[in-house]
């Protein structure tokens, strides 16, 4: 490679290009996702430090008082060891990952991303990104249809900054917030939040925060102090799934 043309792959002018092609574009957390990687060689001979693929999303962020947007990684997977590309050079290279168990769904304001990135030393970083739909899976479909069933409606989902109390691996938590529209539980909840944390063991670990109707001057108080806010967590198995409803229901009404 003559000098000019080194000096033109730094600064990125004739850089490969990436394309990623999905079999599918929609997955169940832990489900295996395939596809393959297209690298299109620029005008120059470069260097390819690393490929890889990240799963993103955005969540909510608090500071300052004041809440913004910022992209969350959910995982990084490798594909190839650094290689050289010659110029114009075609390249495939086939993948395989699982989403992680803890990765957002698909609902409300939440988006799930691929972005496949080609690590190229003092160039700039050409990037594919590709939207994908995570799906529940029956353990997490058969909890949100028993809370519907029960008359509350999706309000609204979204990740958000994760407490203390409740950070695992990531960073955020994906928050459904339900309010009662009909149903045993209208008049006397304001709303029912619902995080999921799946466990390693196949079983999935659902928090809810159960907020309770102000009743009389007592209640208002207790609402104005937010000890109205009920902290709930317990595990469910795919052996609910035929009883949970009644299990959700025997739940929320301790506390409603």
């Amino acid at each position: 490679m003559s000098f000019f043309n080194k000096v033109l792959a730094s600064v990125g002018i004739g850089s490969a290009k990436v394309d990623t092609k999905l079999e599918k574009d929609s997955a169940v957390p832990g489900e295996a996702l395939r596809g393959v990687v297209e690298i299109t060689g620029g005008s120059t001979e470069q260097k390819i430090d690393d490929i890889y693929l990240s799963l993103n999303t955005t969540y909510i962020k608090e500071s300052d008082d004041k809440k913004y947007t910022v992209s969350g990684l959910i995982d990084r997977f490798r594909l190839a060891q650094s290689f050289t590309l010659a110029a114009n050079e075609r390249k495939e290279i086939p993948f395989t990952f699982n989403l992680p168990a803890d990765t957002p769904l698909s609902f409300g304001k939440t988006k799930i991303w691929v972005t496949t990135g080609l690590d190229i030393k003092n160039a700039v970083d050409p990037a594919d990104k590709d939207y994908i739909r995570v799906a529940a899976t029956p353990l997490m479909d058969s909890v949100l249809n028993a809370v519907s069933s029960m008359g509350f409606r999706l309000r609204e989902a979204e990740c958000e900054q994760a407490p203390h109390r409740l950070r695992r691996r990531l960073p955020f938590i994906q928050e459904f917030e339900f309010v009662p529209v009909s149903g045993p539980f209208r008049g006397k909840l304001d709303e029912l939040e619902v995080v999921f944390s799946p466990l390693s063991n196949g079983e999935t670990e659902v928090m809810m925060q159960v907020d309770r109707k102000a009743r009389g001057i007592g209640g208002f108080l207790a609402e104005a102090l937010e000890m109205d806010e009920t902290f709930v967590r317990f595990t469910v198995t795919n052996a609910d799934i035929p009883y949970m409803q009644q299990k959700l229901q025997s739940v929320i009404a301790k506390y409603a």
